[in-house]
């Protein structure tokens, strides 16, 4: 875990606010936990995406998988970083599944940051996140 992000200070301070923003649209009426995630992409532009319960628990989406799919959408292939948001006493950070989600489209020293409503909490990379994680170049010939 990293005190400080590496990258420019606007790059991060818009990707958390991204995040904020979309965690105020989350769908938790279940858990009560809202959650906001934001990418961005290769082109420099930013996709945000919130958590979307549903009554039958497994089919729920994660604010990460949003913010890839929007990306996806938009055109964008690569993730330079991730932020993710939500309260609570211990860190947000993703869950496994999206920890493999973000590595079909970011690298290994991707920034991830970690925030809440008021400040950045921790920084760590993909790679401290999903270590000797599996990747879309194992499957290449």
């Amino acid at each position: 875990m990293t005190a400080e992000p590496k990258l420019p200070d606007t790059e991060w301070a818009s990707l958390l606010q991204a995040a904020r923003a979309a965690q105020t649209h989350a769908y938790a009426p279940y858990s009560k936990f809202a959650v906001g995630a934001a990418v961005l992409d290769d082109q420099g532009r930013i996709h945000a995406g919130c958590n979307v319960e549903n009554a039958a628990y497994p089919e729920g989406v994660c604010a990460e998988a949003g913010a890839l799919s929007a990306m996806v959408l938009a055109g964008g292939a690569k993730v330079r970083a991730l932020a993710v948001v939500g309260d609570g006493a211990g860190l947000v950070t993703p869950c496994g599944g999206c920890r493999q989600k973000l590595r079909e489209f970011a690298a290994g020293d991707t920034p991830v940051l970690v925030g809440d409503r008021t400040r950045l909490r921790a920084s760590f990379t993909l790679s401290q996140l999903l270590p000797e994680s599996f990747g879309p170049e194992h499957l290449q010939p």
